[in-house]
Protein backbone atom coordinates (compact mmCIF):
# COMPACT_ATOMS: atom_id res chain seq x y z
CA UNK A 1 0.00 0.00 0.00
CA UNK A 2 1.00 3.03 -0.82
CA UNK A 3 2.64 5.56 1.85
CA UNK A 4 -0.25 8.60 2.18
CA UNK A 5 1.55 11.90 1.32
CA UNK A 6 1.08 14.31 4.28
CA UNK A 7 1.72 16.88 2.32
CA UNK A 8 -1.79 16.39 0.35
CA UNK A 9 -3.45 15.32 3.43
CA UNK A 10 -3.07 18.40 4.88
CA UNK A 11 -4.32 20.72 1.95
CA UNK A 12 -7.30 18.35 1.91
CA UNK A 13 -8.19 19.22 5.16
CA UNK A 14 -7.31 22.78 5.07
CA UNK A 15 -10.09 22.76 1.70
CA UNK A 16 -12.61 20.93 3.97
CA UNK A 17 -11.84 22.94 6.95
CA UNK A 18 -12.80 26.09 4.07
CA UNK A 19 -15.47 23.90 2.87
CA UNK A 20 -17.17 23.79 6.42
CA UNK A 21 -16.81 27.37 7.06
CA UNK A 22 -18.66 28.71 4.36
CA UNK A 23 -21.41 26.31 5.31
CA UNK A 24 -21.00 23.93 2.74
CA UNK A 25 -21.40 26.41 -0.11
CA UNK A 26 -18.17 27.06 -1.21
CA UNK A 27 -16.24 24.70 -3.64
CA UNK A 28 -14.33 21.48 -1.75
CA UNK A 29 -11.30 21.78 -3.55
CA UNK A 30 -9.83 24.27 -6.05
CA UNK A 31 -7.78 22.41 -8.88
CA UNK A 32 -6.78 25.00 -10.53
CA UNK A 33 -6.05 26.92 -7.17
CA UNK A 34 -4.05 24.33 -5.91
CA UNK A 35 -2.09 24.02 -9.54
CA UNK A 36 -1.16 27.76 -9.29
CA UNK A 37 -0.06 27.21 -5.84
CA UNK A 38 1.94 24.18 -5.83
CA UNK A 39 5.71 24.83 -7.90
CA UNK A 40 5.50 28.00 -5.20
CA UNK A 41 5.21 25.68 -2.00
CA UNK A 42 7.78 23.17 -3.79
CA UNK A 43 10.46 25.99 -4.49
CA UNK A 44 9.89 27.16 -0.82
CA UNK A 45 10.02 23.75 0.68
CA UNK A 46 13.18 23.44 -1.12
CA UNK A 47 14.73 26.46 -0.01
CA UNK A 48 13.87 26.08 3.41
CA UNK A 49 15.38 22.32 2.82
CA UNK A 50 18.60 23.79 1.95
CA UNK A 51 19.08 25.90 5.12
CA UNK A 52 16.69 28.20 7.46
CA UNK A 53 15.44 30.99 6.17
CA UNK A 54 13.44 34.04 7.64
CA UNK A 55 10.07 34.87 5.75
CA UNK A 56 11.42 38.17 4.54
CA UNK A 57 14.37 36.33 2.53
CA UNK A 58 11.58 33.40 1.55
CA UNK A 59 9.37 35.71 0.03
CA UNK A 60 11.90 37.56 -1.90
CA UNK A 61 13.83 34.40 -3.13
CA UNK A 62 10.18 33.16 -4.61
CA UNK A 63 9.68 36.71 -5.97
CA UNK A 64 12.81 36.91 -8.08
CA UNK A 65 12.56 33.38 -9.29
CA UNK A 66 8.92 35.41 -10.92
CA UNK A 67 6.16 33.64 -9.18
CA UNK A 68 3.16 35.89 -8.51
CA UNK A 69 3.13 38.02 -5.61
CA UNK A 70 -0.33 36.54 -3.80
CA UNK A 71 0.65 33.33 -4.60
CA UNK A 72 3.78 33.97 -3.03
CA UNK A 73 2.05 35.19 0.46
CA UNK A 74 -0.25 32.85 0.28
CA UNK A 75 2.17 29.88 0.45
CA UNK A 76 4.15 31.63 3.34
CA UNK A 77 1.01 32.24 5.09
CA UNK A 78 0.46 28.14 4.63
CA UNK A 79 3.99 28.19 5.59
CA UNK A 80 4.14 30.21 8.74
CA UNK A 81 0.96 27.96 9.59
CA UNK A 82 1.96 24.98 9.96
CA UNK A 83 5.21 26.17 11.83
CA UNK A 84 7.41 25.38 9.15
CA UNK A 85 8.64 29.34 8.73
CA UNK A 86 8.90 31.07 12.11
CA UNK A 87 11.13 34.13 12.30
CA UNK A 88 11.35 34.15 16.11
CA UNK A 89 12.70 29.96 16.04
CA UNK A 90 15.36 31.33 13.03
CA UNK A 91 16.38 34.27 14.89
CA UNK A 92 16.97 32.32 17.99
CA UNK A 93 19.38 29.32 15.86
CA UNK A 94 20.77 31.91 13.78
CA UNK A 95 22.44 33.62 16.73
CA UNK A 96 22.88 30.96 18.51
CA UNK A 97 25.08 29.04 15.68
CA UNK A 98 27.28 32.30 14.81
CA UNK A 99 28.36 33.55 18.13
CA UNK A 100 30.09 31.08 18.96
CA UNK A 101 31.54 29.25 15.60
CA UNK A 102 32.09 32.25 13.59
CA UNK A 103 32.83 34.45 16.94
CA UNK A 104 29.87 37.55 15.79
CA UNK A 105 29.18 40.61 18.35
CA UNK A 106 25.59 40.85 19.34
CA UNK A 107 25.96 44.07 16.71
CA UNK A 108 27.29 42.23 14.15
CA UNK A 109 24.43 39.41 14.33
CA UNK A 110 21.80 42.37 15.00
CA UNK A 111 22.94 43.67 11.70
CA UNK A 112 22.38 40.18 9.96
CA UNK A 113 19.12 39.99 11.36
CA UNK A 114 17.98 43.06 9.90
CA UNK A 115 19.22 42.47 6.85
CA UNK A 116 16.93 38.88 6.62
CA UNK A 117 13.94 41.54 7.94
CA UNK A 118 13.59 40.25 11.08
CA UNK A 119 11.52 42.12 13.23
CA UNK A 120 13.39 44.22 16.11
CA UNK A 121 10.88 41.90 18.63
CA UNK A 122 12.17 38.81 17.45
CA UNK A 123 16.07 39.87 17.18
CA UNK A 124 16.17 41.14 20.85
CA UNK A 125 14.63 38.08 22.24
CA UNK A 126 17.39 36.08 20.14
CA UNK A 127 20.43 38.36 20.99
CA UNK A 128 19.04 37.79 24.86
CA UNK A 129 20.70 34.12 24.17
CA UNK A 130 24.60 36.59 24.43
CA UNK A 131 25.43 37.70 27.59
CA UNK A 132 28.26 40.41 28.40
CA UNK A 133 30.66 37.64 29.74
CA UNK A 134 29.75 35.31 26.86
CA UNK A 135 30.42 38.38 24.24
CA UNK A 136 33.54 39.13 26.14
CA UNK A 137 34.57 35.39 26.21
CA UNK A 138 33.95 34.78 22.48
CA UNK A 139 36.41 38.08 21.74
CA UNK A 140 39.24 36.76 23.94
CA UNK A 141 39.08 33.61 22.00
CA UNK A 142 39.49 35.48 18.88
CA UNK A 143 41.88 37.44 19.75
CA UNK A 144 44.10 34.71 21.24
CA UNK A 145 44.00 32.88 17.88
CA UNK A 146 44.98 36.25 16.27
CA UNK A 147 47.99 36.75 18.86
CA UNK A 148 49.34 33.15 18.40
CA UNK A 149 49.90 34.22 14.47
CA UNK A 150 52.83 36.35 16.12
CA UNK A 151 55.94 33.80 16.01
CA UNK A 152 58.41 35.96 17.72
CA UNK A 153 58.66 38.98 20.00
CA UNK A 154 58.36 42.57 18.04
CA UNK A 155 61.30 44.57 17.89
CA UNK A 156 59.96 47.99 18.84
CA UNK A 157 57.26 49.67 18.85
CA UNK A 158 56.38 50.14 15.36
CA UNK A 159 56.16 46.08 14.79
CA UNK A 160 54.35 45.84 18.15
CA UNK A 161 51.85 48.63 16.60
CA UNK A 162 51.18 46.53 13.52
CA UNK A 163 50.46 42.90 15.34
CA UNK A 164 48.54 45.12 17.84
CA UNK A 165 46.35 46.52 14.44
CA UNK A 166 46.27 43.30 12.96
CA UNK A 167 44.36 41.57 16.10
CA UNK A 168 42.53 44.69 16.85
CA UNK A 169 40.90 44.37 13.48
CA UNK A 170 39.88 41.08 13.87
CA UNK A 171 37.76 42.04 16.76
CA UNK A 172 36.48 45.21 15.01
CA UNK A 173 35.53 43.48 11.61
CA UNK A 174 33.63 40.91 13.80
CA UNK A 175 31.19 44.57 15.38
CA UNK A 176 32.83 43.93 18.96
CA UNK A 177 33.47 47.38 20.87
CA UNK A 178 35.71 49.45 19.79
CA UNK A 179 36.87 49.92 23.65
CA UNK A 180 36.01 46.23 23.88
CA UNK A 181 38.44 45.56 20.79
CA UNK A 182 41.98 47.38 22.32
CA UNK A 183 41.84 46.67 25.43
CA UNK A 184 41.55 42.44 24.33
CA UNK A 185 43.86 43.00 22.05
CA UNK A 186 46.82 44.15 24.10
CA UNK A 187 45.79 42.07 27.09
CA UNK A 188 46.29 38.71 24.18
CA UNK A 189 48.95 40.34 22.34
CA UNK A 190 51.47 41.16 25.60
CA UNK A 191 50.18 37.58 26.33
CA UNK A 192 51.80 36.14 23.48
CA UNK A 193 54.66 37.99 23.58
CA UNK A 194 55.67 37.17 27.29
CA UNK A 195 55.09 33.78 26.14
CA UNK A 196 57.68 33.84 23.41
CA UNK A 197 60.19 35.88 25.19
CA UNK A 198 60.17 33.11 28.07
CA UNK A 199 60.68 30.39 25.75
CA UNK A 200 63.29 31.68 23.68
Amino acid sequence: MATPDPEKIQRLQDALAEWEATGGNGELFNYEREEALAPVRRRALRLLDQRPRSEHELRERLVQAEFPAPLVDEVLASLRASSLLDDRRFAHEWVRQRAKRRGKSRSFLDRELREKGVSETDRRAALAQISDEDQHAIAEALAEKKAREVKTPPAGHAEYTRALRRVVGVLARRGFPQGMCMSIARTALDTRVESLRETS
